[in-house]
């Protein structure tokens, strides 16, 4: 598996980011360790978990995915080798939403005590909190870096302006900046003004904001669940219409001459970017992560590339 630079970090991640959201709860523990272990055998070192996964299924209370990664680790001696990425921001159990200074270094002792590790590699501001001022979150979260807690910090679910002014901020004080940004995309385009609160989709201006400033792009729900290849998942009601019928006739004609499935193109679709945004892609079973994994053997040629982003009504 090939790997890029986190944004102006100097460090390298894999090009495909495994998402750990159901490890531990939705998924079980053998389950979730033979995952684990075939990302790593496929050369993938770039993990991603959350305070809050998985608090919304039933017998959780959110802590799950960070509890059995650290347990992985301990038990496969893969610390060294890892990138780990986890969030803060988002309410679960007893905490509410918000990026004020407390709730930054309290989540972030939690998670380290939680995944077993003295450094979180990335931290991220899982959601943006407009309450509280953003000079207090990027103090926080500088606070963390100086004391060796958190290597990187990035941000999720932001809109573009917001990300300028942190960025702005983090010049004038010398305080980190986001390297990265994880945001929902996929291959469909959202209708104009649809929702997926609290979740924000990437726009073209966080695409440019991006690129102009070295922020590494990653995408999450890029395969939408499986709505693209199984018949029992349906595409969400925010992406349905002509630009949607027109981009997925476009996306199974190339499918179906490479012969893979329509999920196998998203991906190379993605990492094929100039830059590359980088999946967080997830698998249940050996099938999902095989399926996945081959997707780094597909190559789409220019022309193709070009035909998939010029769909669309």
């Amino acid at each position: 598996m090939r790997t890029i630079q986190l944004g102006n970090s100097g460090v390298d991640v894999s090009i495909y980011c495994l998402g750990a959201m159901y490890f531990g709860s939705r998924n079980d523990r053998a389950t979730s360790y033979r995952m684990l272990d075939r990302y790593v055998d496929a050369g993938g070192s770039f993990i991603d978990a959350a305070n809050i996964y998985a608090w919304w299924v039933e017998g959780f209370r959110g802590g799950d995915s960070e509890t059995l990664l650290g347990e992985w680790l301990r038990a496969r001696g893969h610390r060294s080798r890892m990138f780990i990425a986890s969030k803060v921001g988002f309410p679960y159990d007893d905490v509410t939403l918000g990026l004020s200074a407390t709730q930054i270094e309290t989540e972030c002792d939690k998670s380290l005590r939680r995944l077993g590790v003295d450094t979180i590699d990335l931290f991220y501001a899982h959601v943006d909190d407009r309450q509280t001022p953003l000079e207090e979150t990027l103090a926080a979260f500088d606070r963390l870096v100086r004391a060796g807690k958190v290597r990187f910090i990035g941000a999720s679910n932001f809109m573009a302006w917001r990300l300028a002014r942190a960025h702005a901020l983090s010049e004038q004080y010398d305080w980190p900046d986001y390297v990265c940004l994880q945001q929902r995309h996929t291959y469909l385009r959202p209708k104009l003004g649809a929702s997926f609160d609290p979740q924000l989709s990437l726009t073209g201006e966080l695409v440019d904001y991006c690129r102009a400033n070295q922020v590494t792009i990653l995408a999450y729900s890029s395969l939408l669940s499986g709505a693209y290849t199984r018949l029992d998942r349906l595409v969400p009601e925010q992406y349905l219409g002509p630009d949607a019928n027109a981009r997925l006739a476009v996306l199974r004609e190339v499918a179906a001459a490479h012969g893979v499935t329509p999920n196998q193109v998203i991906l190379a679709w993605l990492v094929q970017q100039q830059p590359p945004i980088i999946p967080v892609m997830a698998a249940s079973t050996d099938a999902q992560m095989a399926e996945n994994l081959a997707a780094l053997n597909l190559q789409l040629t220019s022309a193709e590339i070009e035909r998939l982003n010029a769909a669309g009504a």
